[in-house]
């Protein structure tokens, strides 16, 4: 089984807008990821990240949530299905200046869990799903096929974090995704989302938590680009097209612009833990 890493990378529905794809690469890496630090940091404060930990991080991207458990000294292994944010990762994780030693313990998989162990690989004491869903419709559907290859790698009550959007009322984004976004393809955070979809997934629920990771850009284009290089409207631009959507982000941010120009949307994410059974 070969699950691909969707949910917010490729479009839902239709046929795939045309994009840059190395440069929607560079504006996740560059302009929106460093938007969930705080959401990193929490986990794996809670968890006590450390050199101990194995990681095994589902839909990566471009290594940032990695690189910061790395500082901590844990062993990583990051697996996403886009070849240009996993080519930022291994800058990142993997830079030629490195030790073999530091190299070791650092894997980049592209596409198929079946690359992230074999006989030698200890077991994985933590795996991450830290892109958060419950914005769109169907959204956590192939999270299920990865958890489902993921478990076995993973020790017996190992902990799986997963993420989501908070309540709609706390969560300015969400206003901007209900305004470019498809309404067939948006829907608002559900309180037990993450909960049950982790039980449906066969895990046990141990624990959540929330956390305030506003988004901040210094100008308009910046929050565009970087809203779009997530992916979520790319359902948008295939069912109408790339200007449309662009008029319509455009309009659905102004009420969050500054007077200095800056873009500024509070935000508040869920975090759940549940253990591998």
């Amino acid at each position: 089984m070969t699950p691909t890493l969707v949910r917010q990378h490729l479009s839902p529905v239709g046929s795939p807008p045309r994009v840059n794809l190395c440069a929607r690469a560079r504006d996740w890496s560059e302009i929106q990821e460093r938007m969930l630090v705080p959401l990193y940091e929490a986990v794996y404060e809670r968890l006590e990240v450390g050199p101990g930990t194995r990681l095994l991080g589902l839909g990566c991207g471009s290594g940032l949530a990695l690189l910061m458990a790395v500082s901590r000294g844990a062993a990583v292994a990051g697996v996403d299905s886009s070849p240009e944010r996993l080519a930022l990762a291994r800058q990142r994780l993997q830079p030629d200046g490195w030790t073999t030693r530091a190299r070791a313990r650092t894997r980049i998989v592209a596409g198929s869990l079946r690359d992230a162990a074999d006989a030698d690989t200890p077991a994985y004491t933590l795996v991450t799903a830290l892109d958060p869903v419950g914005s769109l419709a169907g959204d956590c559907e192939d999270l299920g096929e990865l958890l489902a290859a993921a478990a076995p790698l993973a020790e017996r009550g190992t902990p799986v974090v997963l993420a989501g959007w908070g309540p709609p009322e706390r969560c300015a984004t969400t206003t901007v995704l209900r305004a470019a976004t498809r309404p067939a393809r948006w829907r608002p955070a559900l309180r037990d989302d993450l909960e049950e979809f982790a039980q449906r997934a066969g895990l046990k629920p141990d624990g959540s938590g929330r956390v305030a990771c506003p988004f901040g850009y210094a100008d308009l284009d910046s929050a565009t680009r970087g809203l779009m290089s997530t992916g979520l409207f790319d359902g948008a631009i295939a069912a109408t097209d790339q200007e449309r959507v662009d008029k319509e982000l455009t309009e659905a941010l102004h009420p969050y612009r500054r007077q200095d120009g800056t873009v500024w949307m509070p935000n508040v994410f869920r975090y759940l833990i549940a253990r591998i059974p």
